[in-house]
């Protein structure tokens, strides 16, 4: 990971938090003469999230800064490595390894986006990390995409279970691409190319998703996805 993706993702927590703080300390010195102090110390006692909701707009707002000149290159495919819209309402960039089980874990909850929102596209981008095998499937996953046959390489090779020698092989078959691909410049740069882009996002590993402003690191699930998707609408 680079040192400007470390700095991009501690400023976005880090301005997420004081943000929170600022606003709640805001409140409470505005409060006495606006409010009354004990309406507003309630009002966020019983509301905590109001805090957590400001700590988030600002971490977004942050994260906006970093993903402007970077969008383009976050939401152009790698020829065929996407599913959904061809004209899209939303676009979500899903960096991802075959290997990884979050990303397995995730795998359904997307599918069940895209099959109920029909405005959405999904970017698929390689990000292997997690070992040779990892890296196999990726640059297979590479070489069916540039053939046009992403899709059926990517659902055959979930289908057949964890990336490895057989499966690779199962799901070149499904997609008519070799499982032993030649050396591809393109793919090269195109994996290198994602690293660099998650280093800027600040990951930590994968699934990580980016969606409008946010920028996600974890298996949220679907409702949050669901959620950040909405967001993005609304813009």
């Amino acid at each position: 990971m680079s040192e400007s993706g470390k700095g991009s993702w501690g400023a976005a927590i880090g301005g997420g938090i004081v943000g929170a703080v600022l606003t709640a300390g805001a409140l409470l010195l505005a409060g006495p003469s606006l409010f009354g102090q004990k309406m507003v110390r309630d009002a966020l006692l019983s509301n905590p999230e109001m805090i957590i909701e400001a700590g988030d707009a600002l971490r977004d707002r942050q994260f906006a800064q970093t993903l402007a000149p970077i969008r383009a290159s976050l939401e152009t495919p790698f020829h065929s490595s996407w599913k959904g819209a061809a004209k899209p309402e939303v676009t979500l960039t899903y960096f991802f390894d075959y290997a990884c089980g979050y990303c397995r874990q995730s795998n359904p909850d997307i599918e069940r986006l895209l099959a109920e929102d029909k405005g959405l596209r999904v970017i698929y981008r390689e990000l292997p990390i997690l070992g040779p095998e990892s890296v196999e499937a990726a640059r297979v996953s590479l070489a069916a995409s540039k053939a046009g046959k992403f899709v059926q390489y990517h659902d055959a090779l979930y289908a057949a279970g964890r990336p490895g020698p057989d499966t690779i092989a199962v799901a070149a078959r499904a997609a008519g691409v070799s499982a032993q691909p030649v050396g591809d410049p393109a793919q090269e740069a195109e994996l290198r190319a994602n690293m660099g882009l998650a280093g800027q996002l600040g990951a930590t590993g994968t699934p990580l998703f980016v969606v409008g402003d946010r920028v996600i690191n974890s298996a949220v699930g679907y409702e949050e996805l669901k959620k950040a998707v909405a967001a993005a609408r609304k813009g």
